[in-house]
């Protein structure tokens, strides 16, 4: 059984990925809740845009409960007996689903709106906002399913701005093993 999991979460573009990835090597297995909906997209025969995996998440929550891909990564990982660091958490329901099945805490990066369009434009995922105005609404879409709940309720808050990558890891790291002692026995 899963010893902890660890869920990051943060608007498109703040760096949870980074976080999350940092995380992982340091503590254990790392799952990307978005590579669900993008395999389910892809099982489908779906095209990988931003607004087909919003339509196609938000579809598959209306279905099968706001929880689904939460419960699809515990069900990949219900043989790992370590930490799981779950990167892109995005509302309440998938929180509670890893609390179920074990203690769970919540980390939130955060990066300012400009700092985050700037870094998603770069990135080049087919996913990602052409233009400010398809970024704010994909902020809004986020915020819709529940992100902003997430994001207040964290244990662990990093910011991601202007500092390099190694800084924002060490802080995340420390921050995390600080605040595992209280949620492990």
């Amino acid at each position: 059984m899963v010893k902890l999991f660890v869920c990051v979460t943060g608007m498109p573009g703040s760096g949870k990925t980074l976080v999350a990835k940092c995380l992982a090597q340091k503590l254990g297995l790392y799952v990307n809740m978005g590579d669900v909906v993008r395999a389910k997209a892809s099982e489908a025969g779906i095209e990988p845009t931003a607004g087909n995996l919003m339509r196609l998440a938000q579809e598959l929550r209306s279905i099968h409960g706001p929880d689904v891909v939460a419960r699809e990564v515990i069900k990949a990982v219900s043989s790992y007996d370590e930490i799981v660091v779950v990167d892109g958490v995005r509302n309440l329901d998938e929180v509670r689903a890893f609390s179920g099945v074990a203690p769970t805490l919540i980390v939130a990066v955060h990066s300012s709106p400009r700092t985050r369009y700037s870094r998603l434009r770069v990135r080049g995922r087919s996913d990602d906002p052409e233009t400010y105005v398809e970024f704010q609404r994909r902020d809004m879409k986020e915020l819709e399913l529940g992100i902003g709940s997430v994001i207040a309720l964290a244990d662990v808050v990093v910011v991601n701005e202007g500092r390099e990558p190694s800084s924002i890891c060490e802080e995340a790291l420390e921050k995390v093993r600080r605040v595992m002692g209280d949620v492990v026995s």
